[in-house]
């Protein structure tokens, strides 16, 4: 699954950075680099979780439209979700 492997590659990404922020702080960085690095990875995730979603609604839909169900839970569902990440 080609989406799948995006998500994971963006998580080890993700994963990389925080181990540098780690690092900034250990070395003692100046507060304003440790800062931006700390917005990088918020960013990242927030766009990863909002990908995760997408990718979770269109499945959701998808298998509720094929078998001739109201998809309305799924999108609430799904609002729900980022909405609570927020």
């Amino acid at each position: 699954m080609e989406e799948k492997q995006k998500i994971i590659n963006r998580l080890k990404r993700i994963e990389g950075q925080v181990r540098g922020v780690t690092k900034m702080i250990e070395e003692e960085k100046d507060c304003r680099s440790v800062v931006t690095q700390v917005t990088a990875v918020k960013s990242a995730m927030e766009r990863t979780l909002a990908l995760i979603v997408a990718k979770n609604l269109e499945k959701c839909l998808f298998d509720k439209i094929n078998k001739g169900e109201n998809a309305d839970d799924a999108i609430k569902e799904a609002i729900e979700m980022m909405t609570k990440s927020m």
